[in-house]
């Protein structure tokens, strides 16, 4: 080590080993960054913390006559992931589209020397990508993507072809895990974790944010896209029934007509907020929401509201999602209810434990949550990860893993 700084020596040293070049993970994401903060960022956010992530997000349409390109930042919000997003001219044909987005994905990572890891959310991006030779190919499937609405039809096809590719394959819950076990030899379940200091802000005596602060209570809340998975009937007819409560509704309108969504004057849509701004709404709330439709779109769904409203102290009302029933469903927290009729009666339950949050249901919750952290589903993923390349390389896993 003296060498390296000219400090002279009476002996030969042994050349020092160059340092081995930094891996990097290719993440192919169809959810902007800047969108909604859910797995994606949470994961990403710490695989940056031990190698370069570039987060890859689906084209945006320039003039017709314009030339494709890239627009590369760096995410303010993070470190050490680099966000690249592709511009291509509008009314391209599909092929056309798809080699153009493989000329720029090439010109991108021609500078990557160290390992790479090629993490899907969504296969519609294989076409152009499935020419690269990553060391893993990591399949994290966060979500039924061809029950949404507007699916792709060649999604199935290709989602098969990305499960043969993958040399591990995560999912987003237990329903996703006892859907695709059969489909891979490496298949792991990661349900919804939690930041839990990030939440737990919201037990605290906050300031109501100013579009909030003058709503009458009792307040019940939900955040997160307002899409079809969203049952806006059900909204409707719990806000009928109970004309004094006011229902606080967080989050982008997605595939939903303005016209389509509950008008009523106890029910107020506040749009979309950061990640930051959550604890501050959910503070300011008695009871939090989850009146998701029951329907294709949700089959599969394991929403991270429910351990987020439970690390902010809040008690649950869920529609019976078969992930959130199996998970939480006993906890006395949670509540289920199908019908308007049920809903109401559940809220009523919870606004009940709201006001005796030291009667042992928020301890219970506590309990549960503490073995669901964002950084603990990491590790676990870092080390499955750490093993396939330990088998390529022919390294042991374990000092792959303590390297780290």
């Amino acid at each position: 080590m003296l060498t390296r700084v000219g400090v002279p020596v009476e002996i030969e040293a042994e050349p020092s080993a160059p340092d081995p070049e930094p891996t990097t993970l290719l993440c192919f994401s169809h959810l902007r960054w800047n969108f909604v903060f859910q797995r994606p960022q949470h994961l990403m956010n710490r695989f940056a913390r031990e190698m370069n992530v570039i987060y890859w997000e689906e084209p945006v349409d320039i003039g017709p006559k314009e030339t494709a390109y890239l627009q590369v930042r760096e995410a303010q919000d993070a470190s050490n992931v680099r966000v690249v997003v592709p511009h291509l001219p509008e009314g391209m044909p599909e092929d056309a589209r798809e080699a153009a987005l493989k000329r720029l994905l090439d010109a991108h990572v021609a500078s990557v020397r160290g390992p790479l890891i090629a993490w899907y959310y969504t296969p519609m991006m294989l076409p152009f990508s499935r020419h690269l030779d990553p060391d893993v190919t990591v399949f994290d499937a966060m979500d039924e993507l061809s029950k949404f609405k507007f699916a792709p039809v060649k999604l199935l096809d290709l989602e098969q072809e990305l499960i043969d590719r993958a040399d591990v394959v995560f999912t987003g819950g237990s329903s996703l895990y006892e859907a695709k076990k059969d489909r891979h030899d490496n298949i792991h379940c990661f349900p919804s974790s939690v930041d839990r200091a990030h939440f737990c802000k919201a037990r605290a005596r906050l300031f109501d944010p100013a579009d909030q602060e003058d709503l009458p209570r009792p307040r019940l809340g939900f955040y997160g896209v307002i899409d079809e998975r969203f049952d806006t009937d059900l909204l409707d007819k719990v806000a009928a029934m109970r004309p004094d409560w006011s229902f606080v509704m967080v989050g982008p309108v997605v595939k939903i007509a303005p016209e389509d969504l509950p008008k009523r004057h106890n029910i107020h849509y506040l749009g979309g907020k950061t990640y930051d701004q959550l604890p501050s709404y959910l503070a300011g709330w008695d009871v939090a929401l989850m009146p998701f439709a029951m329907n294709e779109s949700t089959q599969f769904i394991s929403p991270t509201k429910t351990p987020e409203y439970l690390a902010g102290g809040r008690p649950v009302v869920s529609t019976p999602i078969r992930d959130v029933v199996r998970t939480y469903g006993e906890l006395e927290g949670v509540k289920i209810a199908s019908t308007p009729e049920e809903f109401v009666a559940a809220c009523e339950d919870a606004l009940e434990l709201s006001r005796h949050r030291e009667s042992g249901w928020l301890a219970e919750a506590d309990l549960m949550l503490s073995a669901a952290s964002w950084d603990t589903t990491q590790a676990r993923m870092s080390g499955l990860i750490a093993d396939v390349l330990g088998i390529r390389s022919g390294a042991n896993p374990a000092l792959l893993v303590a390297a780290e």
